[in-house]
């Protein structure tokens, strides 16, 4: 919930993207476009499906993503291409997922439990380029192992 002085707003569409200035913002149109339109619930701003600026995403970033999207194929039958941090959904879908996780496997319960809820699901290509600073996930290797780990983790943790 927001807040307007004393008056509460419910959000109709919550969007995520980074902060790190890795993501566009004004892409933010087309990432909620099949949402407004009545076409999705949920929406992915596939990093796969769109230009990544050269560096901005490592090796085990592309491998995680990789395999973390043909697990989810095989397991639970979901087509996605990318675990983009760039999403939009509805807040009404969100708040029926009762999400968990508060840190690396968040984007992946996210996209398992849309799949589960049986949302309609889009992705749509976004642009990434390199961050702003050094990446806690990415740029370490204590990050790397942690992060791998929790996504592993929470794509069994659902069967």
């Amino acid at each position: 919930m927001a807040y307007i002085g004393s008056l509460k707003v419910q959000p109709d569409i919550v969007v995520f993207l980074d902060a790190d200035y890795s993501d566009y913002p004004e892409e933010m149109s087309e990432v909620v476009k099949p949402i407004v339109e009545g076409k999705a619930d949920f929406v992915i701003g596939s990093r796969a499906k769109g230009d990544r600026e050269g560096g901005s995403m490592t090796f085990p970033q592309i491998f995680g993503n990789r395999l973390a999207t043909t697990l989810m194929r095989w397991i639970y039958g979901l087509e996605y291409s990318d675990l983009g941090p760039f999403r939009a959904i509805k807040w009404d879908c969100l708040l029926s997922m009762r999400m968990e996780d508060k840190d690396y496997g968040w984007t992946i319960e996210m996209q398992i439990k849309a799949g589960r809820n049986h949302l309609g699901i889009a992705e749509v290509p976004v642009n990434y380029k390199k961050r702003i600073g050094v990446s806690k996930v990415s740029g370490t290797v204590k990050g790397t192992i942690m992060a791998g780990y929790k996504i592993l983790w929470t794509i069994f943790k659902y069967l």
